[in-house]
């Protein structure tokens, strides 16, 4: 095999172990969110989710694949800047989904919404001036349905889990909007270990005010050292930011973005299908057709129609 059939094999197999740990993470950040407290592993597990990325850092360095690491006063001051941005909508982000995952008490269904923000993206981008193709709208109407199949029981409609992790899908959709703001001007990686570092900081004060002094200082440390809990933050600090989040650089690397974010979208599947053989949730017909059309609707506002449709005529005039 040629050095360009594996790069190309490469890519696609890297984003798919991505989009497979990010699913299972739904399921994980439920079982250590009801071990330890929701603001306590959403804390941890920015912290431990920073220090999984030294080495990654370090090795990159070494190897100089870190063309965009900062080398004046100047270059530190913007990636302080852009990281403390990107660090505050991530830890609203990441707190407020944790917070509706273990309200809604099924990863597999936070999964399908979380997804959501993809397509929030182009309508958010429309204050920006940014338009969208008309597969992305009717994307979104087709969403809408899904989500209405996916989470209205009967008359009292929509649980206050299922708004809370639409909201999170809302701030997940302003966080990539603001990475993309910062990630071509500066080093992704470290970025990424500067915007941990202060969700996990401004993590601390639900964690304390919330969880620690209503529970008292003993039991909280007696919750806090619950094995459940610590290999739940190990999974999601190691696995979901370290290694996933290096797996998506390498992933996204000489691919097209609108592939790359078509294969990720499949996180939502992962989610399931992990709720299902880790917890053993179960979806009715119902909510799985709603589940269905979110993931139809995501990937087909990720299929690039214009590319396609300007590619043909090109051939068509050859």
């Amino acid at each position: 095999m040629s050095l360009n059939k594996i790069r190309k094999v490469k890519s696609p197999v890297a984003l798919v172990i991505t989009a497979m740990i990010w699913g299972t993470t739904f399921v994980i950040q439920l079982i250590g969110g009801e071990a330890i407290g929701p603001f306590t592993f959403n804390c941890i597990r920015s912290f431990i989710g920073a220090l999984a990325l030294v080495p990654v850092i370090l090795v990159l360095d070494r190897v100089g694949l870190s063309p965009k690491k900062p080398k004046t006063k100047k270059d530190y001051r913007s990636l302080l800047i852009a990281g403390i941005v990107c660090g505050i909508v991530l830890c609203l982000a990441s707190n407020i989904q944790q917070v509706g995952i273990n309200m809604s008490n099924s990863a597999g269904k936070s999964g399908f919404i979380t997804t959501l923000y993809i397509l929030i993206v182009p309508i958010l981008g429309l204050f920006f001036r940014r338009k969208s193709s008309w597969n992305v709208w009717i994307s979104v109407a087709i969403a809408l349905v899904g989500l209405y199949l996916l989470c209205f029981r009967g008359p009292l409609g929509f649980k206050p889990g299922d708004y809370v992790l639409l909201l999170n899908a809302f701030f997940f959709a302003v966080h990539i909007l603001v990475v993309d703001r910062y990630a071509p001007v500066e080093d992704n990686i470290r970025l990424s270990f500067v915007q941990f570092i202060v969700s996990g900081l401004i993590s601390i004060i639900p964690m304390i005010t919330v969880e620690l002094i209503p529970r008292g200082f003993f039991n909280w440390i007696t919750q806090f050292s619950s094995f459940k809990g610590w290999v739940a933050l190990l999974f999601a600090g190691i696995l979901a930011s370290g290694v996933a989040y290096t797996l998506q650089i390498v992933g996204q690397n000489g691919m097209k973005p609108a592939a790359a974010s078509l294969i990720m979208s499949f996180e939502s599947v992962f989610a399931f299908i992990a709720a299902w053989i880790i917890r053993g949730e179960q979806m009715t017909p119902k909510e799985m057709l709603g589940g269905l059309l979110i993931f139809i609707a995501v990937v087909f506002a990720q299929i690039p129609f214009k590319e396609i449709l300007s590619k043909k005529k090109k051939r068509s005039t050859v």
